[in-house]
């Protein structure tokens, strides 16, 4: 799994913008609007990728606040820091795995993670790793791709992501990262069983359906 990441980064931000037409900015917007976050937080963005969501979070955290974001693939965290140059505060890019996050209980005012969760190798076990360390009453938000059960949306998923996904990523020269695509959003739970396990780590969950629902954005409140 990381090598396919090490290996897709450099084209990484390309094919996000070509796969979602470019809407993928403002659902990250969308994300960290659901995050409330305020100047001076100190804040977790976990398979940070290549960056835009935690400088995202930079700019509403500002001034004052901090980011620090996460993830498995060097190569990716490499273009990240790249694009972290002159955010507004301090972005910390650091390799961490999302099983075991190497941060103390209640550190931050809350935790993202944008299009990375079902890549996660034990689901459960990320998220309450993000619940572990969002003090309580701070907020874990899930941005992740599902999949829409009504026709003609659905039809249209389905012919997108098993077709012209993995022909995109032939394109592209790795055809086995873009087949994997649309196998990990098919084995991702649905949104309301997302919102049972995110509230089965101690979370107050509720969530939204966006993009014709394609995409869902889970944002829990921990308990006490």
């Amino acid at each position: 799994m990381r090598a396919m990441f090490d290996r897709i980064a450099g084209f990484y931000d390309v094919m996000n913008s070509v796969m979602t037409a470019g809407l993928h900015h403002g659902w990250r917007r969308r994300a960290v609007d659901l995050a409330r976050v305020a100047p001076g937080d100190r804040v977790l963005d976990v398979a940070t990728g290549t960056g835009d969501l935690a400088l995202e979070l930079a700019a509403r955290v500002a001034p004052g606040g901090e980011v620090i974001a996460a993830d498995f693939s060097e190569e990716m965290l490499t273009r990240a820091r790249a694009k972290g140059v002159g955010a507004p505060v301090p972005v910390t890019f650091e390799w961490a795995n999302a099983m075991a996050l190497p941060y103390a209980d209640g550190e931050f005012a809350a935790a993202t993670v944008g299009f990375g969760a079902r890549n996660f190798a034990d689901l459960d076990q990320g998220l309450r790793e993000m619940t572990r360390v969002v003090r309580p009453g701070g907020s874990v938000v899930v941005l992740e791709i599902t999949t829409p059960t009504r026709p003609p949306l659905s039809t249209f998923y389905r012919q997108w992501f098993d077709r012209v996904v993995p022909v995109i990523g032939k394109l592209a020269g790795d055809p086995e990262a873009y087949s994997y695509l649309p196998d990990s959003v098919k084995r991702f739970p649905g949104p309301h069983e997302l919102a049972a396990r995110m509230d089965g780590c101690g979370l107050n969950v509720s969530y939204i359906l966006t993009a014709g629902g394609i995409i869902a954005l889970h944002a829990g409140t921990r308990r006490g």
